[in-house]
C-alpha cells in the first residue's frame, strides 16, 4: 500500500499544533509589516500577528507566497520519511501565487509522485480539504483517489465570512476601491464567500446582528459532513458556534473554532467570523 503525505501552506489557517495532530506538513507563507518579514505561523504567532495588526500606528501587512525551495525541502523531507506520494492542497489560485511554487518544486523533483492540488479556496475552506485528504491517506487511499475526491467536492464547499470593513480586501487587491467605497458609505457589515476561487459578496447587511444572523441561514441549508468556525479575535465566538450547531443540526463537540493567521488575516481584518461547512458526498 502506498504511504500518502499532505502537504498544505499556510493560508490554511492550520496551526502547526493542529497539523502535526492531522499528520500535515505546513509550508508557511512570509507576512510584512513595513520592512519587517515574518513567517507566519513560525516567528509570528497567529496572537502575535494580532496584536501586531491592532497596534496603533501599524503598517498595512502584505503577505507573499513561499518560495519553490521550501516546497522542495518539505518534499524531500517526507520522502526521506518513506512516504511514497504526496499530495499538496494550496491556497487558490485566483487568490495567491503559492500553487506556482509548489507546482515548481514539485516539477524539480520529476522521479517523484507529487499531486499539486488548487483548493479554490482559503482559509478553513482550504483547510477542512486538507482535513479531509489526512483522513483518506490515514484509510490507505491512493493520491491519485484523493485528488479526485478534493477536485469532486471543492465546489460542494459553504464559506461565508462576515466582515466588519471591506477596507483590508480593498487594500490587499481582493477587491475593487470602487466595491470597497460603495460598501464603506453604506456601512455595511459585508458578508463575503469564495465561488470558483474568487471573492464574492453573498449579501450587504447593515448590522453586526443582522450579519450574524444572515450567515447562520446561508449555512442553515447545509447537510454537514466537516464543519469549521473562523474568526479574526472576533467577541463571542463560542455562541456563535454553538448557534451554528443548532441551525446546522450539527453536533457541536465536532464544530473546530479556528483563528485566521497571518497569512489570511491582512485581507480580511479584524473582527472577522464565519464558517466552513463540507457537505456530505
Amino acid at each position: 500500500m502506498s504511504r500518502v503525505a499532505i502537504v498544505t501552506d499556510s493560508a490554511s489557517d492550520l496551526t502547526a499544533e493542529r497539523a502535526a495532530a492531522a499528520g500535515v506538513t505546513v509550508v508557511p507563507l512570509f507576512v510584512y509589516f513595513g520592512d519587517r518579514e515574518y513567517t507566519a505561523g513560525v516567528d509570528m504567532s497567529y496572537e502575535d500577528f494580532w496584536r501586531e495588526l491592532t497596534a496603533p500606528g501599524a503598517p498595512f501587512p502584505k503577505t507573499a507566497a513561499a518560495p519553490p525551495g521550501a516546497f522542495k525541502e518539505a518534499f524531500e523531507k517526507l520522502f526521506l520519511e518513506g512516504f511514497d506520494e504526496i499530495v499538496c492542497i494550496n491556497v487558490g489560485s485566483k487568490l495567491s501565487a503559492t500553487i506556482n511554487s509548489a507546482r515548481i518544486a514539485a516539477g524539480l523533483m520529476p522521479e517523484r509522485t507529487i499531486h499539486v492540488v488548487d483548493s479554490e479556496s482559503a482559509t478553513l475552506g482550504q483547510g477542512v480539504l486538507v482535513l479531509l485528504a489526512t483522513q483518506r491517506a490515514r484509510e490507505g487511499k491512493s493520491g491519485a483517489d484523493i485528488v479526485a475526491e478534493i477536485e469532486q467536492r471543492r465546489s460542494t464547499l459553504n464559506l461565508f465570512l462576515a466582515l466588519d470593513t471591506l477596507e483590508y480586501l480593498k487594500r490587499g487587491g481582493r477587491i475593487s476601491p470602487a466595491r470597497a467605497a460603495i460598501g464603506n458609505v453604506l456601512s455595511v457589515k459585508p458578508i463575503i464567500t469564495i465561488i470558483d476561487g474568487v471573492v464574492e459578496t453573498a449579501d450587504r447587511p447593515r448590522t453586526r446582528g443582522k450579519a450574524r444572523a444572515r450567515v447562520l441561514e446561508l449555512l442553515s441549508s447545509s447537510s454537514p459532513d466537516m464543519v469549521a468556525v473562523i474568526h479574526g479575535q472576533a467577541d463571542d465566538i463560542g455562541g456563535f458556534a454553538d448557534e451554528l450547531a443548532k441551525a446546522i443540526r450539527f453536533p457541536r463537540d465536532q464544530i473546530g473554532i479556528y483563528l485566521i493567521g497571518p497569512s489570511v488575516g491582512p485581507h480580511t481584518g479584524p473582527g472577522v467570523y464565519g464558517a466552513v461547512v463540507l457537505p456530505k458526498a
